[in-house]
């Protein structure tokens, strides 16, 4: 062939290569249809909704209607929108739009399928990645395929994180076709038989595939018979899925061949298995894994004649314990070798038998579990309340992995002790700790950690405690002498929350990880959907400020601040920006976007109103206890003066400030009433003779902008502009949200160290009311807190011992008392929360989170309570028993008293309070060291592999095959040709220990996850191999394997590591498994350390062959939380690759391993406008880019398209008497093999 034909054919065979493959897109892209656009109102639901304008119904894609999209009433991570599609629908893809005109939108997300509305599957991508990245703005649209399709009937959307200076916002559409099956349901005591006849002839390929969902862990799904006395089951026994092979029925093991697959298939959603028979070998699929079976040459030729569906033929089974086996469950479209058996039975062919009931739907029970996620998880629900019962009955049923974990606690009456159901070892234990009696521990079951649903009951009724596991099938265990209990107060499930959170709740144990459902409190079944929308249970206690929640150990999002505690104004909803230095409040207003202005025709000025979430009290309350608060004023111009005409006369100017604010005529980072900008008070404005760089009047692009800080001028309230309207002139300004930080009634504290020692007030004015609150913690075991006195009358709050509260008052009807037994020590140095009322009815007093203890004032006599000393805070008027220890947050009546400021001129008292590490350091995790301030403490995570306000979020990156990040401890220049190198250079690189751990996730083995390597040609590697730790610490001998007997990792699920090693000896530790030892017997110094490699080694010349071969194909997956020693080089990567000795290669994309829910808040932000005075040039501002770059892109994918499609018609045209050769191709994928992780909210 010539030159010439051979590039003819070559042009040819690449056109049919793209017409293929235009084919095949095409065919694959059938199911692309528009799923939400047609749908009614009442098919979308929403956990909440910000008004009626903003519903549900009204989240569809481009459309404006209402207020333009979905908003929910709080931007948290508990909202969400559900759609309901009408039927069960093959699903191909999502998009998602902000709401229309705003500044709302979702930046990340979850998808959630169901097929009843209440049991729910997350979806995860092929990389096990939950979260959906959103969009950018309100306008473009983000589409995500999937990477496989879902059926189902419901799709929910759960916000992740969104615009941090909006709100959630949302529109949507999902694509897709409608989807047909042939379903079969069976109650576990019905079957279908199948005569397979004429006899099939003996064929060397056949298949058997079907779909199943059950919420029964073991039962038959199908056994197929032949004349041969070769069989085939396939059976579900405690979650897998086994297959066996047999020949006749005895059960030597030369007769059979059994496999197994999967795990966790009894969670009520579908699971897919296929069975391909190839002569001498079979492949079995359950879901997206697949397993090559061998199998003997006996059990090679199928002769199957009889088929039975949902129980066995006879009553023979491979497992003897005389249990029902039958299948309880629904199974869709079961086809054998292309029939499909579920539409024979329904067409009633004679070929099939019917047993028992069988219907052709699938009845869905309603049911909904509860994950508990992390070591914080729990529970909270009322108790019983009726003390004159003494019967209790609580169950629950729950599974796990871990071996050890609080199921239930929960106080008895009157602070009679606690009951502690919990796992340890294994087993289930029962301890009740009641006053008057010995400890009672009980323990039933074991091995209770095997991942299967396990059921529990605690009964105490008639004088007999009982604690029960697997009822009939498990153990009992009874409490000898009889033991009666009864519920005091609140029921905790899975742990107890943060100390320091104010509970009644303490645990001893370790918190519960894993799920839980079917809660029963006296036999009444607990509405877990009404937990799920959190109209059940216990869960907000509203703060005074961004600060007190922080101290509660909660991160950024949004929150309800009640700005005067017990006063009249409102809780509202802030956002809460929690970074690691300080903590913020952030009050949006209407328009915080950089806004162009365009002065409509015959107006020479711009105005501009701002109103803000927040009402005026809130706002006055929140500027006036915060210690700092600041707006960003931003002004842009092109020949377009900003304060001052050349003469002098006023231009522009803004009004704030309370109320209705006062005219302000300085700017952004310039100090009140000056009449400047920032680079005036500077003296760096473009021209010397102005005060601002707009005022110079220039034709080139300038700006004016900086931080409003004067609080007395805040928030700003509205803007007028003067120099708009000109020919030539172009401005565009933005006004920020408010912003504040610092509470000053939250950490307004004193510290009284002596019992002599005390603080006084004007007169405490509560003739007809009191409200007082504080709080404190003391080593101290008495002391009073408060006490004023009237000639007779009197009002005083003590504490009367380490456990008692006492509030007395005297208003001339004698003393009345109101205490509170706490039950526990409030001597232990850690914050406790008072809070006395009393009016003329009754008084009451409350203790942290205890009930609160009242008593009733007497029906006839005195009401006013007349005092006419000072008020004595910390001590008495006799200096005598008093307080000694920090009082905090002290307010009566909603009025804060200013501790700190009468402490400063107070001797024996100190303003402030020391020891916040002390009483919140805990709150500081993964390493993080907590910092002492002086009003609040901070958590450093420079030692931590995390980040965040309490180092809690995980750092995290996802690897593609060719991604690589090399940290370099010391870059020596050497002379590689010298061997002899004073070792005093590498004294500082050289190491006998060191302290590994990471996280990962991946279905790739082999997988090299972390390579250091030496200037001595010496190296450590952790390798998902044969789970292996490779140390070479001599470059003369063999590295050193040291396997784990951990196996299965590289399956898609999050796994942990930790590495530690003191010269010879090392450890291993692998998620929750045991610890491992192992000695090295080579070398015990790792010398010269050189650099850290993630992914790809780039330079594999100093690995050996073995080691090079094993990290050649680089790492696909996520790897997160790694920290070697103290260096955490995914941080360094992520956050500090300026200044970190890191060198980056392929792409790196930060993503969150770990991320099942969890814990997903809003991003921490610290981005802010500095105050710095603005500069000029000749680039115009980024105003309504949105818009312009939707428009951009729109006309970009038009062309694109048009370019396409006549390429597309011309190689039609040239190519047309190929039509129709794609239709007749097979499209395959290659599949993942990994399993779907476990994800127990199944």
């Amino acid at each position: 062939m010539d030159l010439w034909s051979k590039i003819v054919w070559g042009i040819i065979a690449q056109v049919a290569l793209i017409l293929s493959s235009s084919c095949g897109a095409t065919r694959g892209e059938v199911c692309h249809s528009s799923l939400v656009s047609h749908l009614l109102p009442s098919s979308f639901r929403s956990s909440s909704q910000l008004s009626s304008s903003h519903g549900p119904g009204f989240a569809k894609l481009n459309r404006r209607e209402g207020a333009g999209g979905w908003s929910p009433r709080s931007s948290d991570r508990y909202q969400w929108l559900e759609v309901d599609l009408g039927g069960r629908t093959q699903i191909t893809a999502v998009a998602t739009q902000g709401r229309y005109g705003s500044s709302d939108w979702l930046t990340a997300y979850l998808l959630m399928f169901s097929d009843t509305g209440h049991n729910w599957k997350q979806y995860r991508q092929e990389d096990s990645i939950g979260a959906f990245p959103g969009n950018s703005n309100a306008d473009s649209v983000v589409q995500h395929k999937l990477q496989h399709p879902v059926i189902a009937r419901y799709v929910r959307l759960i916000p992740l994180n969104w615009n941090p200076n909006g709100r959630i916002g949302l529109r949507l559409e999902t694509y897709g076709c409608p989807y047909n099956s042939a379903v079969v349901s069976f109650d576990g005591h019905s079957s279908l038989s199948y005569r397979l006849s004429p006899r099939p002839r003996q064929v060397t390929r056949e298949s058997i595939s079907l779909k199943f969902k059950t919420l029964r862990n073991s039962g038959m799904l199908l056994h197929a018979q032949g004349q041969e006395e070769l069989s085939l089951t396939l059976q579900l026994d405690e979650g897998k899925l086994l297959l066996l092979l047999q020949k006749g029925r005895s059960s030597s093991t030369d007769s059979q061949h059994l496999v197994s697959l999967g795990s966790l298939l009894d969670d009520q959603h579908w699971h897919h298995v296929a069975i391909e028979h190839h002569s001498s070998h079979l492949n079995l699929t359950v879901d997206k894994r697949t397993l090559w079976v061998q199998i003997p040459p006996r059990f090679t030729l199928w002769d199957h004649d009889q088929l039975s569906v949902g129980a066995e033929q006879g009553s023979w089974s491979w497992r003897s314990d005389g249990s029902n086996r039958n299948f309880h469950g629904c199974m869709e479209n079961l086809v054998y070798n292309s029939l499909n058996l579920v539409e024979l039975a329904k067409q009633r062919d004679q070929r099939v038998t019917v047993k028992g009931n069988v219907t052709f739907s699938c009845a869905e029970p309603i049911f909904v579990a509860m994950t508990f996620t992390s070591p914080q998880s729990f529970l909270r629900l009322s108790g019983v309340r009726d003390l004159s019962s003494m019967s209790v009955s609580v169950g629950l049923q729950f599974r796990t992995w871990n071996k050890a974990g609080l199921l239930l606690t929960f106080d008895l009456p009157k602070q009679g002790g606690t009951v502690w159901l919990y796992l340890s070892k294994t087993r289930l234990h029962l301890q009740i700790h009641k006053q008057g009696r010995a400890p009672l521990e009980l323990s039933a079951g074991s091995a209770l950690n095997d991942g299967q649903w396990h059921s529990v009951e605690l009964i105490s009724r008639q004088g007999r405690l009982t604690v029960a596991v697997d009822r009939d099938e498990g153990a009992t265990a009874h409490a000898s002498p009889s033991f009666l209990i009864s519920i005091g107060g609140q029921l905790f499930f899975g742990g107890c929350p943060a100390e320091g959170s104010l509970q009644e709740c303490r645990n001893p144990f370790k918190a519960f990880l894993g799920c839980m459902r079917q809660l029963t409190v006296d036999s009444q079944l607990v509405d877990l959907i009404m937990v799920q929308q959190r109209l059940l249970g216990n869960y907000t206690i509203y703060e005074q400020s961004c600060e007190a929640y922080k101290h509660k150990g909660n991160t950024s999002g949004y929150y309800y601040i009640d700005v005067d505690g017990s006063g009249p104004v409102r809780p509202q909803l802030i956002y809460c920006n929690m970074t690691e230095d300080k903590t913020w409040m952030v009050i949006q207003h209407n328009n915080t976007e950089l806004t162009r202005i365009q002065p409509p025709p015959g107006k020479s000025q711009h105005s501009a109103h701002f109103e803000y979430t927040s009402e005026e009290a809130q706002l006055a309350a929140i500027i006036s206890q915060s210690e700092h608060c600041e707006q960003e004023l931003t002004y842009h111009c092109k020949k377009s003066r900003l304060l001052k005409m050349p003469d002098g006369s006023l231009l522009s100017w803004w009004v704030g400030g309370p109320g209705e604010g006062q005219v302000q005529t300085y700017w952004g980072g310039a100090p009140a009433g000056s009449q400047l900008c920032a680079c005036g008070l500077q003296k760096n404005c473009v021209d010397p003779k102005h005060h601002c760089n707009c005022d110079a009047d220039h034709t080139e692009w300038a700006n004016d902008s900086g931080l409003l800080t004067h609080k007395e001028t805040l928030p700003v309230r509205s803007l007028v502009l003067g120099d708009v309207h000109r020919s030539g002139s172009e401005s565009a300004y933005r006004v920020g949200p408010l912003r504040c930080h610092g509470d000053k009634n939250v950490w307004n504290a004193a510290f009284f160290d002596k019992e002599t020692s005390y603080l006084h007030f004007p007169t405490f004015h509560g003739e007809l009311s009191a409200d007082i609150s504080f709080l404190f913690k003391t080593t101290s075991s008495s002391g009073v807190f408060l006490e004023n006195l009237g000639i007779k009358d009197f009002i005083r709050i003590e504490l009367r011992s380490s456990t008692n509260v006492l509030f007395s008052f005297d208003v001339g009807n004698g003393p009345l008392e109101v205490h509170v037994e706490a039950g526990f020590p409030l001597n232990d140095n850690r914050w406790h929360h008072i809070r006395a009322e009393r009016n003329v009815k009754e008084a009451s007093l409350r203790l942290d989170e205890l009930p609160a203890a009242t008593q009733e004032a007497p029906a006839d006599g005195h009401i006013h309570l007349q005092l006419n000393s000072q008020l004595f805070i910390g001590g008495t008027a006799s200096r005598q028993k008093g307080f000694r220890g920090c009082i905090r947050a002290l307010q009566l009546n909603g009025v804060t008293l200013d501790l700190e400021q009468r402490a400063k001129i107070t001797p024996g008292v100190q303003a402030g309070c020391p020891g916040h590490c002390s009483s919140y350091g805990s709150l500081c995790q993964n390493r993080g060291r907590c910092v002492e301030r002086s009003n609040s403490f901070s958590c450093n995570c420079g030692p931590s592999a995390y980040t965040g306000a309490f180092c809690d979020k995980e750092v995290s990156v996802s690897f593609k095959p060719g991604t690589s990040i090399t940290y370099t401890f010391k870059d020596l220049m050497l002379n590689k040709s010298s061997s002899a190198v004073p070792s005093s250079i590498y004294s500082d690189m050289t190491l006998r220990a060191e302290n590994i751990s990471l996280s990962f996730r991946t279905s790739q083995s082999p997988a090299l996850l972390l390579y250091i390597g030496s200037y001595y040609r010496e190296y450590l590697a952790l390798l998902l191999n044969k789970h292996e730790v490779r140390y070479r610490l001599d470059s003369s001998k063999d590295a050193e394997i040291l396997s784990s007997k951990v196996r299965n990792l590289a399956n898609g699920q999050l796994h942990a590591v930790s590495i530690s090693r003191l010269a010879d000896a090392v450890s291993i530790q692998i998620d929750q498994n045991a610890r491992e030892d192992f000695n090295l017997t080579s070398d015990v110094e790792f010398n010269a350390i050189r650099s850290l490699v993630l992914g790809r080694v780039s330079d594999s010349s100093e690995l050996d062959p073995e080691m090079a071969q094993l990290a050649s194909p680089g790492f696909t997956g996520c790897l997160s939380a790694i920290l070697f020693n103290s260096i955490s080089p995914l941080k360094a990567a992520l956050l500090h690759s300026d200044t970190s000795p890191v060198i980056i290669t392929g792409p790196l994309v930060q993503s969150n391993c770990g991320s099942t829910s969890a814990n997903p808040y809003a991003a921490e932000s610290t981005d802010h406008l500095s105050g710095q005075s603005g500069s000029v040039g000749a680039g115009q501002p980024l105003v309504n880019a949105i818009r312009s770059d939707s428009a951009l892109i729109g006309g970009v994918i038009a062309v694109v398209i048009f370019v396409t499609v006549s390429a597309l018609a011309i190689m039609g045209h040239f190519l047309y008497r190929r039509k129709g050769t794609c239709q007749s191709q097979e499209v395959k994928t290659a599949e993942d093999s990994s399993e779907l992780p476990f994800n127990p909210t199944n």
